[in-house]
């Protein structure tokens, strides 16, 4: 398959980046294909400007600027989402990524504002990757938009046979060198096996 994967964290060190790593070795294993768009390397802006906001509902002017992003998007058959939870949300950046691509035109039809159809039934293959510092059951309390978000939201907008899949670390901030090892290793083998 043909995988956009998009990494949202601004440390090329970090535990995320190892993450990555691993993840891509599992996806090249795999046999597919990985066009990464690294959204801090690329200098992504994720504000969606009063101009831009205007031009939201003009398909023929909303995506000014995000040719490139929208190419990509459209020749993906997956997608893989990979972030930190901060605030038991997705970082800003990727927020933002959702604000500006998921739009009229790109990611659903609102010719009938009544009747929204997606636009994004050929990605048939959806995962989260992510890392949260707090406990399971902290997020579970304050609803874990994160995952509803994977799970319950992104999946509306793809193929109807969609199964999303989240990978978590929770607490990771107290976590052991051997859990995090696990947990690369686990996402690796999931990249792996990613239909």
């Amino acid at each position: 398959m043909r995988v956009l994967y998009v990494f949202c964290h601004p440390l090329q060190d970090s535990f995320h980046a190892a993450v990555l790593k691993e993840s891509l070795a599992g996806l090249k294993d795999g046999g597919h294909e990985v066009d990464l768009c690294d959204l801090y390397a690329e200098g992504f802006d994720p504000v969606l400007s009063a101009d831009m906001r205007r031009r939201y509902h003009d398909t023929k002017r909303n995506q000014e600027g995000l040719e490139g992003y929208v190419k990509r998007l459209r020749e993906a058959e997956a997608l893989v989402l990979q972030f930190p939870v901060w605030s038991f949300g997705p970082p800003a950046m990727l927020k933002g990524w959702f604000d500006r691509m998921l739009m009229p035109g790109v990611a659903f039809d609102m010719t009938d504002p009544a009747n929204i159809k997606s636009s994004l039934t050929h990605i048939r293959a959806l995962a989260g990757i992510t890392t949260y510092g707090r406990q399971w059951w902290t997020a579970l309390y304050v609803g874990d938009p994160p995952r509803k978000i994977v799970k319950r939201y992104l999946p509306r907008l793809f193929a109807p046979s969609l199964r999303p899949q989240y990978h978590a670390l929770y607490h990771m901030n107290v976590a052991t060198d051997a859990q995090r090892k696990d947990f690369m290793v686990r996402v690796r083998k999931a990249m792996q096996d990613f239909k």
